[in-house]
């Protein structure tokens, strides 16, 4: 218990900073290292560690892939100072990963994550009436809110608040409290909706129109997905907003091409190990603003393959769980249906497709942003890898997943996607 309540006061810390607050920030205590060492020290003896999902291998992995990446290009003490950069984000993903054991903790650790978005969108509000926000961020300079922090970019803020809607919209599914919890989680999906919009975001309402896509995909079937999908982006493109701008042409855009362009080149140039880890900027003027292809170009395949297979077993486990037919005696007509049973594995199956929602408008909006380092991705896939190992633990009929059996799946899926990333600039330039 005492490590949950750790690892959760450390998602909070990660996710509203209170620590970089001016009023707070000269007190100079670390408060997330010590939430993550206090979390780290109760979980060291207890007996229900778990390892036997793929992503605690490949995670290790990329983390000595980033590493090594600078060493190859000839900076050792680069390499040491990348590993005690990336190494609390590491032991952050084993420790949520392992503290969520029930579905119950996940769902408090859903709600945690919704309410600190609420809070951060209620600084936006503040933000945008006031021209400044109780952190002392003001506005930028075209008027659209930001936070602090790992947040301080509208993009990344309106990134949580995508991440965080299907969770709300999930929690709001649940009713309770004569319709009064329903209420307030609808309320709040709405409250974040508001705050994507105040960030203007092209990235983040590209991602609600790709989720809203994704949503009718596990309902209805492809077709249905893609026809709701492009009706949502056309009624947001007419939507006041930066959205109706978009165009590769513009100077924003073209940019983002001309920097995938460049990652491309530098990781064709160093296909192994790439540029190393932090090197995109000392090649090219602009970050990479694609998370897939900075890893790419600062890692190579070497820490591209674990990563792509990192978050590709994400997307898989939730799939997994919502296209499973569970073995539930009794459910046959006629046999007398077993209802809690049936209610249990629905509720995993309702989180599973929360989940992977969220995946989905995570994802798209890091196509269009460097973020491949960015712990926020990391807690979320260790909610994910929970969920999975947590129903698993509970319903043996789950298949699990193996990497020694996928990992020449995720080669040939690496390859593919390299390949379709140069398709792509060819039809972009």
């Amino acid at each position: 218990m005492i490590a949950f309540i750790a690892i959760v006061a450390y998602l909070v810390l990660v996710l509203v900073r209170p620590q970089e607050y001016p009023q707070w920030a000269g007190l100079g205590v670390p408060f997330l290292q010590l939430a993550l060492a206090v979390a780290l020290l109760a979980w060291l003896p207890s007996r229900d560690k778990r390892f036997d999902e793929p992503q605690y291998l490949l995670l290790a992995l990329f983390t000595l892939a980033t590493a090594a990446s600078i060493a190859v290009n000839g900076w050792l003490g680069g390499a040491v100072e990348q590993l005690k950069d990336f190494m609390p984000i590491l032991v952050a993903f084993v420790l949520l990963a392992n503290a969520i054991n029930s579905r119950r903790r996940t769902v408090l650790v859903m709600m945690v994550l919704v309410l600190c978005a609420l809070l951060l969108a209620w600084h936006g509000v503040g933000q945008a009436r006031d021209g400044v926000g109780w952190t002392g961020m003001p506005l930028i300079d075209d008027g659209r809110i930001q936070y602090i922090g790992i947040f301080s970019d509208p993009n990344d803020l309106g990134m949580l608040f995508v991440t965080c809607l299907p969770m709300a919209l999930y929690l709001g599914s649940r009713g309770g409290m004569m319709g009064l919890r329903r209420m307030f989680w609808f309320a709040a999906a709405a409250f974040l909706l508001y705050g994507i919009y105040l960030t203007n975001s092209r990235g983040s309402m590209l991602a609600v129109a790709t989720m809203v896509g994704a949503h009718i995909w596990l309902r209805r079937g492809p077709v249905s997905a893609l026809v709701v999908g492009l009706a949502s982006l056309v009624l947001l493109r007419m939507a006041p907003s930066r959205l109706s701008n978009l165009d590769a042409g513009e100077s924003s855009a073209s940019g983002r091409v001309e920097a995938w362009y460049e990652g491309f080149h530098m990781f064709a140039d160093n296909p192994v190990f790439g540029v190393g880890t932090g090197g995109f900027v000392e090649h090219h003027t602009l970050t990479a603003h694609n998370s897939l292809i900075l890893v790419l170009a600062e890692t190579g395949l070497v820490g591209f393959i674990p990563w792509l297979a990192f978050v590709g077993y994400c997307f898989w486990m939730m799939l997994r769980l919502v296209r499973h037919s569970p073995e539930l005696e009794g459910l046959e007509e006629g046999e007398g249906v077993d209802a809690s049973a049936a209610a249990s594995w629905e509720a995993d199956r309702a989180i599973a497709k929360a989940l992977f929602v969220s995946l989905v408008g995570f994802a798209c909006c890091a196509f269009f942003l460097s973020r491949s380092y960015l712990v926020f991705l990391y807690l979320l896939a260790a909610i994910v890898v929970a969920h999975f190992s947590e129903v698993r633990s509970r319903r043996p009929d789950v298949v699990p997943f193996k990497l020694g059996r996928d990992l020449f799946r995720w080669m040939l899926y690496s390859a593919a996607a390299v390949i379709l990333f140069f398709l792509m600039l060819k039809v972009l330039l």
